[in-house]
């Protein structure tokens, strides 16, 4: 303990001198930080070794999908820095004679998570240093060589550039004390991740933003275009075999729209398992742990539908990418309505808008609450409905789930590897985490004229209906 005290006490000052060196750098001097960290991260030939060494030391997802993912999420993390003030006055009121002036919040502690090792320390590098903070990683044990590999380029990124390469560190031998030291010792934690290091982030006493746990689900409408509906679907759920918290768990689909969606995602690469062998694959997927209750088998996360097949004991076509089961009507007590972080998807049946919205409550409640869920329509009503009434922090329309709920090209949703999930998942934000979370504000509040409202201006509707 003591010496895990000790490394990250040495990791921190190291930290702090360097945000020290560029706590006066100008919005383009940090601009050119986040671009330079960013191609690190970026170009083909960096990432196709840092995926290559992810899937080999984590033995989850695919290279091909890892690198999309990179150049999908650091292309979309600098879009949405570009241009964006967070140096100086990056605001002003002229009316209420208020500027606003960011200023860093310091060294930030960011904990990675194993199912994605390298895209979440490459984004949130980004974020975290375009307010001119510097950040410690704390990667998953599993798949720390992948992290330092990634934060490693992005040193050489700063090198480029000139600025201090001990803006961005990382704990090379990770454990929970030395993470637990971290949070610790820093002045922002970030924790990307399981409930339990989630809950430890709020518990180390120093101010962080943590996310909830996951199981995105989705309602396929009855004026769904059904085709597009099952692409989307399919793509979504076999990208990087699901290691994505936003990869769908469920869909719930209309009763008009059934037999077609499952038809084509049947056709695409889709393999239902029915009778004894949803019993087999409910056995093989969530065993028996260490305090007497099943949980999920570690073992199935992120691997193949072929893997998780073999191991079941269950004969698929080949090809085949993603299992599909048959929801149970008893939602709460059944382990396919839970998050599965793998390419097996749990398909639902409903009469109509109001039997699907039901169904739905009754999957995130059970798991997953504020996080996310989705629709298929074009019914602006149905939108609405879930607008105003789903305890969701994110709900998507005629996306695939995955790729739109941390920010996309095709959608206006801030780009992210972390995505809060609001007081309902235990977290202090709905939001997706970008460098906005990462500025300390300064308000400068001038005089103006009084302007005190009378008490007939604020509560003169009000006696008038009451007295």
């Amino acid at each position: 303990m003591e010496d895990s005290k000790k490394t990250i006490a040495t990791l921190v000052k190291k930290a702090r001198v360097a945000q020290e060196k560029i706590s006066n750098y100008t919005q383009e001097q940090i601009d050119e930080v986040c671009l330079a960290i960013g191609w690190e991260v970026y170009n083909d030939e960096n990432i196709k070794l840092i995926a290559e060494q992810a899937v080999l030391e984590t033995k989850m997802g695919t290279v091909e999908d890892k690198i999309a993912k990179h150049k999908n999420k650091v292309l979309g993390v600098l879009k949405d820095v570009k241009g964006a003030k967070s140096v100086g006055l990056i605001e002003t009121d002229d009316v209420k004679k208020i500027r606003k002036y960011a200023k860093p919040v310091g060294v930030v502690g960011a904990l990675t998570p194993v199912t994605n090792p390298t895209a979440t320390p490459s984004s949130n590098a980004i974020t975290i240093l375009k307010g001119r903070n510097a950040v410690i990683f704390a990667p998953h044990p599993k798949a720390k060589v992948a992290s330092k590999m990634a934060i490693d380029f992005m040193r050489q990124g700063l090198k480029r550039v000139g600025a201090p390469e001990d803006l961005i560190q990382i704990v090379e031998e990770p454990s929970i004390e030395s993470t637990g030291e971290l949070m610790k010792q820093v002045d922002v934690v970030l924790a990307t991740g399981g409930g339990a290091m989630v809950k430890a982030a709020y518990s180390s006493g120093t101010p962080a933003y943590g996310v909830g746990p996951g199981n995105s689900c989705q309602i396929i409408a009855e004026d769904a275009d059904a085709i597009d509906a099952a692409n989307k679907i399919f793509v979504s759920k076999k990208f990087d075999n699901a290691t994505s918290c936003s990869s769908e768990n469920s869909i719930i689909i209309h009763e008009s729209k059934y037999d077609q969606l499952v038809a084509e995602l049947t056709r695409l690469g889709s393999y239902f398992v029915k009778g004894d062998e949803r019993e087999k694959l409910e056995q093989y997927m969530w065993v028996l742990n260490k305090k007497g209750y099943r949980s999920i088998n570690g073992g199935i996360v992120a691997k193949s539908a072929q893997d998780i097949a073999d191991g079941a004991g269950i004969s698929i076509p080949s090809g085949t990418k993603v299992l599909m089961v048959e929801g149970a009507e008893d939602i709460e007590g059944d382990f396919f309505s839970q998050e599965k972080l793998s390419p097996v998807l749990t398909v639902f049946s409903c009469k109509d808008f109001t039997d699907g919205y039901n169904k739905l409550v009754r999957l995130t409640d059970n798991c997953g609450t504020g996080h996310s869920c989705g629709i298929h329509t074009f019914n602006q009503e149905y939108i609405e409905y879930l607008g105003e009434n789903m305890k969701s922090s994110r709900i998507v329309v005629n996306q695939a789930q995955a790729a739109a709920n941390g920010g996309a090209f095709f959608n206006g949703m801030p780009s992210t590897t972390s995505l809060g999930c609001g007081s309902w998942g235990g977290n202090i934000t709905t939001e997706n985490i970008s460098f906005k979370h990462f500025l300390n504000v300064t308000w400068v509040s001038e005089y103006l004229t009084p302007s005190r409202p009378t008490d007939e201006e604020i509560f003169g509707e009000f006696f008038k209906k009451f007295k």
